[in-house]
C-alpha cells in the first residue's frame, strides 16, 4: 500500500433514529441510520411500520390519485 493516500481509520459513533447509539470503526466521525438492530422487526420480533414514502407515493399524493 502506498503511504499517505489512505484515509484515517478511527472510531465512529453510529446514531439510530430510535435513539440507540454504538461505536464502530470508520473513516467518518459520525454515522446516522434509520433502523438498527435494537428497533429492526427481524431482531425484535415486533412489527413496526416505517413510513418511507417512495417516488410513486409522492406522485400519487401530489396529483390526488388513490
Amino acid at each position: 500500500m502506498k503511504p499517505g493516500i489512505h484515509p484515517d481509520y478511527k472510531k465512529a459513533v453510529v446514531k439510530c433514529a430510535c435513539g440507540h447509539t454504538f461505536e464502530t470503526g470508520s473513516v467518518k466521525d459520525e454515522i446516522k441510520v434509520e433502523i438498527c438492530s435494537q428497533c429492526h422487526p427481524f431482531y425484535t420480533g415486533k412489527q413496526k411500520f416505517v413510513s418511507q414514502g417512495g417516488r410513486v407515493d409522492k406522485f400519487k399524493q401530489k396529483y390526488g390519485i388513490k
